[in-house]
């Protein structure tokens, strides 16, 4: 059964050997591009377009038509290629519309070798653009899926070429659009009539008023070829027999005067019989049966690990991500299909509404009931979409979550009771979870490793999840209780004595909170207190930061002091501005800007609202951290699509000892190593 995609949603393939299927209402070009596991195209030799149509595994047309046909086998695709996005645009050259927003909107369908509807897209919504992605076929597992995309660009194929990564858009843009217009200039004549079949072409003769011959009028574009000649495309079907076809008759027929209707055809002759009858239509062609149709695929079982990757830690990482990609795009599908629903109610409303004779009576209330239930209806079925691939990602987030490694895991993961101190660090860290209110399914927050920004634990959130706060006590509790998770976490992630942290608390009004760190020895020197203590350890770490990025510079690694270590250091400011003055606010400013690239990290529990008597001095420092909340609370954005998704910090269990367990086997670790 097909699937009718919406912008954003997916759909699992069941064949790796696929015809794309496009129609517009106007002659564009299509192409496509192959993307590696980091989304970017590697070279102009991973397009293929009407100027180099061919790729191994994929073939394109020629030539600028309303209808094209593309050959795509996905297992002849090269091994590092994720991805294949259909591109389309519209001929710069030709007479054509400028825009995809003056035509009815392209269609496209996903169809196995046998003609069968997989998916099919419209790519409505286009107004100013001139290219489009319109699907990508991409790798999710072992398995691939198609996802309609329909992405516009208005600055047209070098733009979106410039999007997908490729340093040489521009230039390739300029060739397609040569290729394009070499391809319009073609004219092909039609070919001379042929009394039968195998006799050579004979020049017709001339009709009594001594005009020409008479020509089929010249195409203004090429045809597309139905069937793209490649090892990909399907095999044409067989030439009916022409054995017991009767020959025509040789005779010229009379000629046709002006003004006269012409006569009948002859009957052609029979030839006499020879043998066996043959019942077969001379005129209808015979195919061999199409094969049975496949009984439905039943989905994948989710396997964890199931990515790309050199170790099981990146296959994890890169599952976790696919995951939350996948479920981005499904609810921006959902949402989509129920906005049209939405708009596709109103407007009809409007028609209602906007014929006075209807405005009352029995009419205008069915119309309204009529059109109120084919808008349930519509959001129903994006429901049952939403359902089923929700379904299907809440699976594989069953099976993967058991299987994360300490630094990807929640704390009331298993494996944190079997936790061992590690040799090197891990490539991410579980930062928190996420989740949207469509969807129950958490997706774990992971960041790289080493943290490329600091952190900013925001104190004065006062809202989560429509409830408000006004305790600030409790927030600040909750914030330096989301602090020290995390400091712990980062701590538990690197191997012995090879991550170092440093606390700055000016009023001391930390000390319970830090107990677990205090207590088991994990910190470098007891927290820096009062305005001294803010002073030296600023300054301590601002000499760090320069002396080592000289030694970077210059490549003299080797002649640092012996006080100044190269392993990573993290230092977690409470109360912010409390006890800093400026020439401290310029430290800090220094620090969270250079720190993070010579192994200085910042985590800042503050409230930005109480830092307000600096102004706009401050504006960069935040901007240059990420914020985190001690509550659940939706101001995280993902780099797809743009939903705020809610973000949960990663507290340990209520009455839970597993915080304390780990930092005792990491103190454990420390005194090992001395």
């Amino acid at each position: 059964m097909s699937a009718e995609l919406v912008r954003g949603q997916n759909h699992a393939l069941t064949q790796t050997r696929l015809e794309i299927r496009i129609s517009a209402g106007a002659p564009v070009a299509a192409g496509a591009t192959l993307s590696d596991d980091q989304d970017r195209v590697r070279g102009s030799d991973w397009v293929a377009h009407p100027g180099n149509p061919a790729l191994p595994g994929l073939e394109v047309p020629q030539q600028a038509a309303a209808a094209h046909r593309l050959a795509v086998d996905l297992d002849a695709l090269p091994a590092e290629a994720q991805r294949v996005n259909i591109l389309l645009a519209l001929p710069r050259t030709g007479g054509g519309p400028a825009h995809f927003g003056s035509f009815a909107a392209p269609f496209v369908a996903v169809t196995g070798l046998d003609a069968t509807e997989i998916a099919s897209y419209t790519l409505t919504g286009l107004a100013s653009e001139s290219a489009v992605v319109a699907l990508e076929l991409y790798r999710r597992g072992e398995a691939w899926k198609v996802r309609a995309v329909g992405q516009g660009y208005a600055g047209g194929l070098a733009e979106l070429l410039t999007d997908q990564g490729l340093a040489e858009a521009q230039h390739l843009a300029t060739a397609i659009d040569e290729a394009v217009a070499q391809g319009l200039a073609r004219s092909v004549a039609a070919p001379p009539p042929r009394t039968s079949a195998g006799d050579s072409p004979r020049t017709a003769a001339p009709d009594p008023a001594g005009t020409a011959p008479a020509r089929d009028p010249q195409p203004t574009s090429a045809a597309p070829d139905p069937q793209p000649t490649s090892a990909v495309r399907p095999a044409p079907d067989p030439q009916p027999s022409t054995a017991a076809q009767p020959a025509p008759d040789p005779r010229p027929s009379p000629a046709t005067q002006p003004g006269q209707a012409a006569p009948p055809a002859p009957e052609p002759a029979r030839p006499p019989s020879t043998g066996p009858i043959d019942y077969a239509h001379p005129g209808r062609r015979t195919a061999t049966p199409p094969p049975p149709a496949a009984p439905p695929a039943r989905p994948a079982v989710p396997v964890a690990g199931d990515a790309n990757g050199w170790s099981m830690e990146e296959r994890l990482y890169n599952q976790v991500w696919g995951v939350f990609e996948d479920l981005a795009r499904t609810v921006a599908a959902y949402r989509s299909a129920v906005d049209f629903a939405d708009s596709r109610l109103e407007q009809e409303l409007d028609k209602v509404l906007s014929d006075p004779r209807g405005r009352i009576g029995g009419q205008a209330e069915a119309a309204r009931a009529a059109a109120q239930d084919r808008n349930t209806a519509l959001v129903e079925q994006a429901r049952q979409a939403l359902d089923r691939d929700l379904a299907q990602l809440s699976a594989e987030a069953e099976v993967v979550e058991p299987a994360l490694p300490p630094a990807y895991a929640r704390w009331d993961n298993p494996v944190w009771h079997g936790y061992q101190v590690p040799t090197e660090p891990p490539m991410a860290l579980r930062l928190g979870d996420l989740h949207l209110p469509e969807s129950p399914l958490r997706i774990p927050m992971l960041v790289r490793l080493p943290l490329e920004r600091g952190l900013w634990i925001d104190s004065g959130a006062r809202h989560a999840s429509g409830a408000t706060l006004t305790d600030e006590d409790d927030l600040r509790r909750l914030a330096l209780e989301t602090a020290v998770a995390l400091v712990a976490r980062l701590l538990a992630s690197y191997p012995a004595g090879e991550y170092s942290v440093h606390v700055i608390d000016p009023a001391g009004s930390a000390a319970t909170a830090l107990d677990p760190l205090l207590r088991t020895g994990v910190l470098t020197a007891p927290p820096a207190t009062g305005a001294a203590g803010v002073s030296e350890t600023l300054t301590r770490l601002a000499r760090r930061v320069d002396l080592v990025q000289m030694a970077v510079r210059s490549g003299a690694a080797d002649a640092l002091p012996p006080d100044i270590d190269t392993g990573e250091h993290l230092l977690l400011v409470h109360d912010f501005p409390h006890g800093f003055d400026d020439r401290a606010v310029t430290q800090l400013r220094y620090l969270a800007d250079e720190g993070p690239q010579v192994g200085v990290h910042l985590m800042m529990i503050a409230d930005r609202e109480a830092a307000a008597a600096y102004g706009p001095l401050l504006d960069p420092l935040w901007r240059t951290l990420m914020r985190l909340t001690p509550v659940a609370d939706d101001h995280l954005a993902d780099p797809w699509v743009g939903h705020a998704w809610t973000y949960e910090p990663p507290l340990t269990p209520p009455g839970s000892r597993i915080l304390h367990q780990v930092l005792d086997r990491i103190a454990a670790g420390r005194e090992y190593r001395r």
